[in-house]
Parts: C-alpha cells; structure tokens; sequence
C-alpha cells in the first residue's frame, strides 16, 4: 500500500517512523510519504489559505493549493481521498478494514477553519473514493493527529506488519465486536493484587471461557451499544446465561436490556478486574 500525507507541518508526521509503522516502512511492507503542501504553492509567501467568502472568523484552505497537490500524488490513477475533519463520519475499526484493502491513500490535513469544500466535491466527481472522516467528538487544531492515528489503525492491519496476527483477531473491536478481555503477566502477585487462578490453571477451555465471560461483561459495562449489536444466533447457551446475569435477554433475534435491569454507570466493570 501507498499511503502519500499532506500537511503544512510536515515535521508532525515524524512519529511514523517510530515503532510498527516505522519497521513497516523500512521493510518496505509500506510506502508512506510525507508531504509539504507549501510545496505546491506558487507565490513568494507559499500561501495556502485566505478569507472565508460570506464572512465569519478565521481563514479556509485554498482549493487550487490543494487541487495542485492531489492531482500530482494520483497521477498514476484515482486513488481513496481521506479528509480528517470533526464534521466527518465517524472512524472505526471497520472503516479501518476496509480503508486497508486500499491501493493509495491521500490524506489531506487541514488546518485553520478546514479545506475549501469544493475539494472533495471535485475529487468524487472525477471518480476518487473521497472519506471525510472524524476521529471523535471533539475538535482539534488540525489533522495531523487524526491521520496519525487513521494511519496506525490501518498500517497494523496490512500483512506482515504485526508480528503475531492472532493479536488483531481478540483485540477490542475485533471481528467478535466486543472489548478485549483484562490481561497479564508476570509477577503473578504484584501490590497484593493477584492474577485470577484460572489463567494459571494451563486449562485452556476455562481460559476462553474466563476470557468470553470477562469480554462480554466489560462490553456490557463500557460500551452496551456493541452488545445490543452483537448478533444473538452467534451466542451459545453459557453466552445467554452469562448476559441473562448482566441484564441482558434475547427478544426477536437480538439482545435488549431486560425489564428493569439497571444501566451500570460509564466506566464501570460488573465484578471482576477493570484494565
């Protein structure tokens, strides 16, 4: 995969070239680039923005700067423009699937109030995948930081990058749609807290059941929309039990809450040890 970003502060981008990502890169698993819109401007101030037409605060990003700039990055062929920008989509780990079966990918960071809107209109027109994506709701002063983590996100997803890839099957957000079970390591005893029995049992069916049983009742306590989401012909008995304890019951073909369960407070974990 090609992945070409662009951004007035090239040097925010440094980070990818530390740890997975980085290694990725210098195995040639990943051809990442860095860009400096500025690159393409054609005055002597190198300006990439102006004033907002029909007022309002702050300046826009010119179209024409960035038109310059795509334009020379999909030379060889449309490639899947991505737009970080808190008005977007939201980004998620199936975005990020799907974003990974990608041949090119552009990210354009914007800045100030945000990129000329004509930019994407003009990219879908001319047969680009354009995404604008948001990360979060929240605001931030550019895109660097979403793309980074876009780009994390995907970059692990590629083959050969993650050294282990029975690691991305059990994370949070996995194909299961629930959060990763609580996990450990040595010492087994640290600050009085010890590490559960059972994963130091070597019984391996009580290990997956213990770790199912610990991913459903955090997803329940800390992201009850993704339970409500799961698909209930997927659950097997002990599944149902364990939700019927969490407040859960099967109706129609899908998981509701059960008549007067309580709803467990943001954060909180239903017994157990909390990450």
């Amino acid at each position: 995969m090609r992945i070409d970003i662009v951004s007035i502060f090239p040097e925010y981008l440094a980070a990818l070239d530390l740890s997975l990502v980085g290694k990725a890169r210098v195995a040639g698993l990943l051809d990442l680039r860095v860009h400096d819109l500025r690159d393409w401007t054609t005055d002597r101030h190198r300006t990439v923005d102006d004033t907002p037409f029909g007022g309002g605060a702050g300046m826009v990003m010119r179209p024409d700067v960035w038109g310059q700039a795509i334009d020379e990055l999909t030379a060889t062929g449309p490639a899947h423009l991505v737009v970080p920008t808190p008005s977007g989509t939201t980004f998620t780990q199936r975005t990020a699937e799907a974003l990974a079966t990608e041949d090119q990918l552009v990210f354009a960071c914007g800045r100030y109030e945000g990129i000329d809107a004509r930019v994407a209109e003009h990219y879908r027109a001319a047969g680009h995948r354009v995404s604008e994506l948001s990360i979060g709701d929240y605001v931030l002063n550019g895109g660097e930081v979403a793309s980074l983590v876009m780009v994390e996100a995907v970059a692990r997803l590629l083959p050969g990058v993650i050294g282990n890839p029975e690691s991305l099957v059990e994370e949070s957000h996995g194909a299961a749609g629930l959060l990763e079970y609580p996990v450990y390591t040595k010492p087994p005893v640290w600050s009085d807290l010890e590490v559960p029995d059972v994963l130091l049992s070597g019984h391996h069916a009580k290990i997956r059941r213990w770790r199912r049983d610990r991913a459903l009742e955090k997803t329940s306590a800390r992201r009850p929309d993704l339970i409500a989401a799961l698909d209930a012909s997927t659950l097997d008995k002990h599944d149902r039990a364990f939700l019927a304890s969490l407040g859960w019951e099967v109706r129609g073909g899908a998981l509701h809450r059960a008549p007067g369960s309580a709803e467990p407070a943001p954060g909180a974990t239903t017994g157990g040890v909390a990450e």
